[in-house]
């Protein structure tokens, strides 16, 4: 166990500051984040040269160093460096909070490892942004972010997400909004959903509807700017099958052979299915399958 006392005098050890920045416009950045950044002896930035104008437009003149998906492990190490030695770092994506699929949840688990504060600022985010104004939101929500690239594994997520009953947030890029909506619709069935865009900015818009009509509007309409895409919770007979399910009276072993032989999965992709319909984990669901060849 740890405990953290954030504006305890830290020592010989530095403090890890994580700061958000504007998502959009620029008034949104704070008094406190606009003062750590000129306080800080170094800035480590997704990419300076976003940041070197944020900097520029607030008189900030602290040094940048980049920190980004592809340096972070020796980027890391080199922060890491700094902050043993007493110097205080601030972490900034390129818009919003910091570790929110963005990079630095390795540098905020080394740093608590070796006992260095790890401050967080409050501040401006895309996906609760545009989840208070869907008209979706109803007390609780799942965020999962940016969904794989690739078919068959981002197929296989959106899947596992089929029964969340809640509202259900996502990223996505202008280029694969079209396909993301698609596969949404797809597998989720037709709810309802807001793609939120340019949020913040001159041409902030919502645009609100079922998952189909959102998925034609994204085939029919030149998209730019990262776009939120918020989706409701499963309902109807997806709530029935989440709190009555079907599989119920099989054992584990006759669970996975169902989905072997109905839906033609191998036995690691329906251990895995099985996995998420028990809620168990699957390395238990694994040893109950193959006991029954060691008996």
């Amino acid at each position: 166990m740890r405990q953290q006392r954030s504006y305890d005098e830290a020592g010989s050890k530095g403090r890890l500051y994580l700061v958000p920045t504007p998502i959009g416009n620029l008034d949104d950045m704070t008094f406190r984040a606009v003062d750590t950044l000129k306080n800080v002896d170094v800035i480590a930035a997704e990419d300076t040269r976003v940041t070197i104008k944020l900097c520029r437009h607030f008189h900030i003149s602290t040094p940048l160093i980049s920190y980004y998906e592809h340096n972070k492990q020796k980027s890391g190490e080199r922060i890491l460096e700094r902050l043993l030695d007493g110097d205080t770092v601030a972490l900034v994506a390129d818009a919003g909070t910091p570790v929110i699929s963005d990079p630095g949840s390795e540098l905020v688990a080394t740093c608590i490892e070796n006992d260095i504060p790890v401050i967080p600022l409050p501040g401006a985010n895309a996906a609760v942004t545009a989840l208070i104004a869907s008209g979706i939101f109803n007390g609780h929500f799942y965020f999962y972010g940016f969904l794989p690239r690739h078919g068959k594994e981002k197929k296989e997520e959106i899947e596992r997400l089929k029964r969340i009953d809640v509202p259900i947030l996502f990223y996505e890029a202008p280029h694969r909004l079209s396909d993301t909506l698609r596969l949404l619709n797809e597998k989720l069935g037709d709810r309802k959903g807001t793609i939120a865009r340019e949020l913040t900015k001159r041409y902030e818009e919502f645009i609100r509807g079922t998952l189909s009509e959102l998925s034609d509007w994204s085939n029919t309409y030149d998209v730019r700017g990262e776009c939120c895409i918020v989706v409701e919770g499963a309902g109807g007979e997806e709530w029935k099958l989440k709190n009555d399910p079907w599989w119920e009276s099989l054992s584990i072993d006759e669970h996975v052979d169902f989905y072997r032989r109905e839906d033609d999965l191998s036995a690691k992709e329906a251990i895995k299915r099985v996995a998420i319909d028990r809620r168990l984990p699957k390395r238990e669901v694994y040893q109950a399958y193959h006991l029954r060849d060691d008996g």
